[in-house]
């Protein structure tokens, strides 16, 4: 009886989306929805904490996200996304913290915008609001207020300069990134150049997160500086775009020291990550990147989808990365990502495929390798694969 209530809510809920979708337009011109329904199956071996041991997992996914966007008045925009997730199998039913994990991980703002809708032994419904702003936007100013997405970072894997939404590039499940409780100013000042200032306050004080940047540009490079508070440590530091000959230079250093002194001394750390990208004549698109942590990385891996912090973002104190992307067609991708560990001596490697079934959708198919020695933090990492069928609207 609660399967088959399932499947009736899910079919009206995909009634509701579709109707809204084609009345739209009819309703409010500056009204925009937008969104996706995505079923995914993932499977995937581990050795996770007692009592569960070493073993494979299979889980069944079913993700809905739905973007709304409207235009209250020429100068002021509200912005509400959220996504409503099912999760079913042997990682709802056998590992004791799963739901409290996907529940702490959605509350990591000022304000609890998420609900555990339905808990079961082997089932769990659980909805996020991970975008709800507003926005004034006039010459030269913008302000937006509420949870939203602030993104500093410039390089495509690693961004140390992302001081506020830095993502887990192992995250295969979550494009959109989250975002934070945040006031954001910015002020226009050339075509090019820009100061901005934004602030994540926190229940906790000294886990906010506050900071100024200046962006511009001089001789074909995008330039930023920026400095801040960085959870109770100072944050300086700043990042660059541009190219060379016809290949993209990127890169991002930050530095980080603890405000109060820990014993004796107060610990710093030095992060920086530099990439180049380039689009051969084949429409092959290569991005490489090196990245250096002083600190050495962190020391344990739970689940892929857990949040990095900018001041220690990766697993080891040198990282090196590729990842490649390559359109046989134009409705077939292929990428290919892969990650040295040489502290770890460990290694990362993640194929990837999408195929457009029909223009609004999309299955890819997935695998995630770690591949680490005994005294690796991936040791017991396992490997990861997953199919996604996802229709937008």
């Amino acid at each position: 009886m609660k399967i088959r209530r399932l499947l009736v809510w899910a079919v009206l809920y995909l009634a509701v989306l579709v109707t809204v979708r084609d009345a739209r337009a009819q309703l409010l011109d500056d009204l925009q929805v937008s969104g996706y329904v995505q079923a995914m199956p993932v499977w995937m071996n581990a050795e996770l904490p007692p009592p569960v041991g070493s073993r494979s997992f299979w889980e069944y996914r079913l993700q809905n996200r739905l973007n709304i966007r409207w235009d209250v008045a020429s100068d002021w925009t509200f912005n509400w996304q959220m996504r409503t997730r099912f999760f079913a199998g042997d990682l709802v039913r056998d590992l004791p913290f799963y739901a409290d994990a996907i529940q702490e991980s959605a509350e990591d703002g000022l304000v609890n915008l998420s609900w555990m809708m339905a808990e079961r032994d082997s089932w769990l419904l659980h909805y996020n609001t991970d975008r709800l702003n507003l926005e004034w936007a006039t010459s030269g100013w913008s302000v937006r207020i509420g949870r939203q997405r602030i993104n500093w970072g410039i390089n495509m894997v690693t961004n140390p300069n992302d001081l506020f939404n830095i993502y887990s590039f192992y995250d295969f499940d979550y494009p959109e990134r989250p975002g934070s409780d945040a006031i954001r100013i910015q002020r226009f000042t050339g075509p090019f150049s820009r100061w901005e200032f934004a602030m994540r306050p926190d229940r906790d004080f000294d886990q906010s997160v506050a900071a100024l940047m200046y962006a511009f540009n001089t001789d074909g490079y995008d330039l930023q500086f920026l400095g801040g508070y960085y959870r109770n440590r100072l944050a300086v530091g700043g990042g660059w775009a541009g190219s060379i000959s016809m290949t993209g230079f990127k890169g991002e250093v930050m530095f980080f020291s603890d405000l109060k002194e820990n014993g004796e001394s107060r610990e710093s750390n030095i992060v920086t990550a530099v990439s180049i990208d380039h689009m051969f004549d084949n429409s092959l698109f290569l991005v490489v990147e090196a990245l250096y942590n002083q600190k050495g990385g962190r020391e344990q891996f739970v689940l892929t989808g857990e949040p990095p912090a900018a001041d220690n973002p990766s697993f080891s104190r040198f990282q090196f990365t590729a990842n490649g992307s390559y359109p046989f067609s134009p409705i077939l991708n292929g990428s290919l990502a892969m990650i040295y560990y040489p502290d770890e001596t460990a290694v990362f490697i993640s194929p990837s495929v999408t195929w457009s079934v029909l223009q609004d959708l999309d299955l890819n198919v997935l695998t995630q390798l770690f591949i680490g020695s005994e005294e690796s933090v991936f040791q017991n990492a396992g490997n990861v694969a997953a199919a996604s069928l996802k229709w937008n609207f």
